[in-house]
């Protein structure tokens, strides 16, 4: 579960699974053999999708919506046969029968996980079925999922939760930052499905993403393999492997390329270049996710998001976590603004 305490043989065994495209595809091809017969294809297609920018709260709300077991997610516990939920799962080391201790995960960020806890690995599929097209030198871009593809992933959809179905609803529940490239795909092939997108405080978001960075980088020098892990499962939010998401907006885009990742102005352009696009172009088809309401006043917000997405006789007793805001050198006072505008009309949409 956590990459930097893998054996020999553990880092073997991921490299061999999550490292050769056509491991992976016999995998799927393996488990769809096995367990597609014995799903109830199209059960819900209500889906629910997470997307925020990294450092956006995406985490904590998936937590809080998995524990209500009206969701089924993929699980650390499926690692490292990640396109294989029910037939590699037999084989993970992490296949227990029971919860094991949680520990904090690598971020070090006080959230605790364990083989039980749901995680952003769906984005290997993606990965396998689009042969990494979309994953560039230096950006990450928007792409169509396909109809074959969107075949596959409804049948790896209906096998996770086949997976989970003695325990957990029949909803899909995935957390995916990267899932905004692919966002008018997946509206567009799952009408039913529901996309929440959490947005923060542009100045505390881009020093939590700079904090987060310095953090990976260090992690990563220290211990190559913990790079190799997250370029597997596709995560490029920061480290020494991070690219940003080329979204159509070259003005902003271009900034990017010239600005230092060590400059807090890289992660504030990275917040405007993201939650710009998601103004222009979901404010209508996507439930939007304020962390800071979320922190103040958690009992009470989760109750109003829970009706946008039609989470039902569900009570939350949460306590508030607003943290104290954070100050910073060298911000770019325009860029700031034009953030600062972007997240009032995100505020009151």
């Amino acid at each position: 579960m956590e990459e930097n305490s893998y054996n020999f043989l553990s880092k073997l065994l991921h490299k061999i699974s999550l490292g050769s495209k056509s491991v992976s595809e016999m995998s799927f091809e393996i488990e769809k053999v096995l367990y597609l017969k014995k799903t109830k294809h199209n059960v819900a297609e209500n889906h629910l999708f997470i997307s925020g920018l990294a450092r956006s709260g995406t985490t904590a709300f998936l937590n809080l919506l998995h524990e209500t077991n009206q969701f089924s997610s993929l699980t650390y516990e499926v690692m490292p046969f990640i396109l294989a939920p029910n037939f590699g799962g037999k084989f993970s080391k992490r296949k227990t029968g029971k919860a094991l201790k949680k520990k904090e995960r690598s971020h070090k960020d006080g959230i605790l996980i364990n083989n039980e806890s749901p995680e952003a690995l769906d984005e290997v599929f993606w990965k396998v079925f689009l042969d990494d097209t979309y994953i560039q030198k230096d950006r990450l871009v928007i792409h169509e999922i396909g109809l074959e593809n969107k075949t596959r992933y409804s049948q790896y959809i209906d096998m996770i939760v086949l997976k989970h179905s003695e325990k957990a609803g029949n909803r899909y529940l995935s957390k995916n930052n990267n899932s905004i490239l692919r966002l008018s795909s997946l509206l567009q092939n799952f009408p039913k499905a529901t996309v929440v997108i959490p947005f923060r405080n542009p100045l505390q978001h881009a020093l939590s993403l700079l904090n987060q960075h310095q953090h990976f980088c260090k992690l990563q020098t220290e211990n190559p393999f913990t790079l190799k892990y997250m370029n597997w499962i596709g995560h490029h939010e920061f480290g020494l492997n991070q690219k940003p998401f080329y979204l159509g907006n070259d003005s902003v885009f271009n900034q990017l390329l010239e600005t230092s990742k060590e400059d807090i102005n890289y992660w504030l352009l990275t917040w405007l270049n993201y939650y710009t696009y998601v103004y222009e172009h979901f404010m209508d088809s996507c439930v939007l996710f304020s962390y800071e309401k979320f922190s103040e006043e958690p009992t009470n917000y989760i109750q109003e998001i829970s009706k946008k997405i039609g989470l039902q006789d569900i009570q939350f007793e949460l306590k508030s976590f607003l943290s104290k805001e954070r100050k910073c050198d060298g911000v770019n006072e325009d860029l700031l603004r034009k953030c600062t505008e972007i997240y009032e009309k995100l505020n009151h949409h």
